[in-house]
């Protein structure tokens, strides 16, 4: 619980103690041998007090109002003291040190204490000399400096106390932090180890209990169930029960299958995910290119892109170009069966996404695109940089 106090009941505090100095001065004059400069040392304490108390939006006293405060501390004594008889029982008529003690303690306690110490300082030095250092304690010298001790040694315990609280805060908020990322790091670890389990249980069972003598067509299922696990790896958001049953059925008639999350959807809502979802599965079921890259893209008004890489068919292509049936001069270059760019955002929500592909309303592809002629020539380059990047990584077997 943080206990604090009004503001307005310390500056009313501060003023009723310099209030009172001034009834002190005046009750007085009686015994200066000028009064003149008596009452204009009130009225310059009486301004010098109203300035240090104003109320202002920092804690920490301006420069310049410090300074003031400190020419007055020097100023009051050593005219006061003109019109006084340092031999005589002044009483009262000493209202200037207490006076300057009590200003010097306002201006430690808004955090400039060298001025502070500088004010009382000076007055302390001058009543030495002025009447000598047995009235040291008549005269309250004495009572003033202990004030502006005890005001700077509150005052830097308080702002001490409030640094170390803010420093626990901020601990606090780092340990929460810390706490909340090693919570979702557990859970994610989790999430990840039962869907693991659940991909490799059945063939774990079945190399038990066969003694790891498997059958040619286990471990071809071996090796699709080692590229779904390092899809929950590499595919990341990619991946939904839809997708992940359509890339295991590619790999099973024969397809390499990439996937790679870097991130390009992790903003994107559950609806619109959901949307994307979908449109990747349609896309992959419908394709019987030998090679899928599909890569999430980072801004933009596209999310995911999927390329479908094959096999050239030499027929199709003289039909289709009016060229010769002989194999071209690098036969092992792949064509491009396959290009989809799903958009971030469904084309009816934002806007987005006329990329030449048709829709089914919802903001997925009817289908996979297959290209052929120009279109082909046009693509094929960016293809062959989404194959550069899977091949790059660790290969999938499929």
């Amino acid at each position: 619980m943080r206990i604090t106090v009004p503001r307005w009941l310390i500056v009313s505090l501060a003023a009723v103690f310099s209030a009172y100095h001034l009834v002190l001065g005046t009750v007085s004059l009686g015994q200066v041998t000028d009064p003149v400069p008596v009452v204009a040392c009130l009225v310059l304490y009486a301004v010098v007090t109203t300035v240090v108390l104003w109320p202002t939006r920092q804690p920490v006293m301006p420069v310049w109002a410090a300074a003031f405060a400190l020419a007055v501390s020097i100023v009051v004594p050593l005219v006061v003291t003109s019109v006084l008889d340092p031999t005589a029982e002044n009483g009262y008529a000493t209202w200037y040190v207490a006076a300057v003690g009590t200003l010097m303690v306002i201006v430690s306690t808004r955090r400039r204490q060298g001025f502070a110490w500088l004010g009382v300082g000076f007055m302390a030095v001058h009543g030495v000399s002025w009447a000598g250092v047995s009235e040291i304690a008549d005269l309250g010298i004495v009572g003033s400096v202990s004030w502006v001790a005890f005001a700077h040694a509150i005052s830097s315990t308080l702002t001490r106390a409030g640094r170390e609280t803010r420093e626990f805060i901020l601990a606090e908020h780092e340990a929460a932090d810390w706490q909340a990322a090693q919570e979702a790091h557990v859970n994610e670890r989790q999430y990840r180890l039962l869907q693991t389990g659940r991909t490799a249980r059945p063939m774990l069972q079945a190399i038990v209990s066969q003694a790891g003598d498997l059958t040619p067509e286990q471990r071809r299922e071996s090796l699709h169930l080692e590229g779904a696990i390092r899809d929950e790896i590499r595919g990341r958001r990619l991946l939904d029960d839809d997708v992940r049953r359509e890339v295991m059925a590619a790999r099973r008639r024969g397809a390499e299958v990439s996937l790679l999350d870097e991130g390009g959807i992790d903003d994107v809502p559950a609806d619109e995910l959901r949307r994307i979802h979908q449109a990747l599965a349609a896309a992959l079921h419908g394709s019987q290119a030998d090679k899928l890259i599909v890569r999430t893209v980072g801004g933009g008004e596209h999310a995911v892109s999927v390329v479908g890489l094959g096999s050239p068919d030499l027929s199709s292509s003289a039909l289709g170009r009016g060229v010769a049936a002989e194999a071209d001069e690098d036969d092992d270059d792949d064509e491009v069966l396959l290009w989809l760019q799903i958009p971030r955002h469904a084309p009816g929500a934002e806007g987005h996404g006329d990329d030449g592909h048709g829709d089914d309303g919802g903001g997925a592809h009817d289908g996979p695109d297959r290209l052929d002629g120009a279109d082909e020539d046009e693509r094929h380059g960016r293809a062959g940089d989404e194959r550069d990047v899977a091949d790059g990584g660790r290969p999938l077997v499929g």
